[in-house]
C-alpha cells in the first residue's frame, strides 16, 4: 500500500480502538501517535501538557507525524487535536487517507468518563463542555476528511469493514 490511513476525531470517537482492529483486518502496522509521542518524550501526556503545555505538545506532534509519515503502508490513530494545525494537514495530505471517526458527545462522554488521561477535559467531564468542544473543531474536521464514519453503536470490526469498502470505492474513482 502507498498510502496511510490516518484516523482522526475527537477523543472518544473510537481512533485508537479501530485502528487496532483496521491494523489486523488489513495486516498492516498500527501506530498510535500518542502512544509514539510518550515513548519519543519519555513522558506521559499530561505529564508534557503539565510541564510544558499544550503549544510544546503540538509541536512534539507535528514532528512525530513528520517521522510517522516517512513510511507508507500504516493504520494512523492521530490525536484529536492533530488537525487543527495546517501544517499537520499538510503531511497528513501527503501520502495519507484522512478517516474522520465521529460519534454524538453523549457517547464520547460514555466512552471517556472514567479516565483521568485527557488533560483538555480535565475539570470539565461533562457531555456540555464535550459538545462545545466538539463544535468547535467539526468544521476543521470534516474540511480536512477525505471521509467520515459514524461509530455510534457499531462494533469496531463493523466500522473497520466500513473504512475498507469506503477506501476501496475511494480508489476504484481515482
Amino acid at each position: 500500500m502507498d498510502y496511510n490511513i490516518l484516523l482522526i476525531g475527537f477523543m472518544g470517537t473510537g481512533k485508537t480502538t479501530v485502528s487496532k482492529c483496521l491494523s489486523r483486518d488489513m495486516n498492516l502496522t498500527e501506530v498510535d501517535m500518542d502512544k509514539y509521542i510518550v515513548e519519543h518524550e519519555h513522558k506521559a501526556i499530561t505529564d508534557i501538557f503539565e510541564e510544558y503545555g499544550e503549544e510544546y505538545f503540538r509541536k512534539i506532534e507535528t514532528e512525530c507525524l513528520m517521522e510517522i509519515q516517512k513510511e507508507k503502508g500504516k493504520i494512523v490513530s492521530c490525536g484529536g487535536g492533530a488537525v487543527l494545525k495546517d501544517e499537520n494537514v499538510k503531511y497528513m495530505k501527503d501520502g495519507g487517507v484522512i478517516v474522520l471517526l465521529t460519534a454524538t458527545p453523549k457517547t464520547v462522554y460514555e466512552r471517556v468518563k472514567d479516565g483521568n488521561d485527557r488533560p483538555i477535559l480535565n475539570g470539565n467531564m461533562n457531555v456540555e463542555y464535550i459538545e462545545k468542544l466538539m463544535n468547535k473543531r467539526k468544521s476543521r474536521y470534516l474540511e480536512v476528511a477525505d471521509l467520515v464514519i459514524e461509530t455510534d453503536g457499531k462494533k469496531p470490526h463493523a466500522i473497520s469493514k466500513e473504512i475498507i469498502d469506503r477506501i476501496d470505492k475511494l480508489a476504484k474513482n481515482s
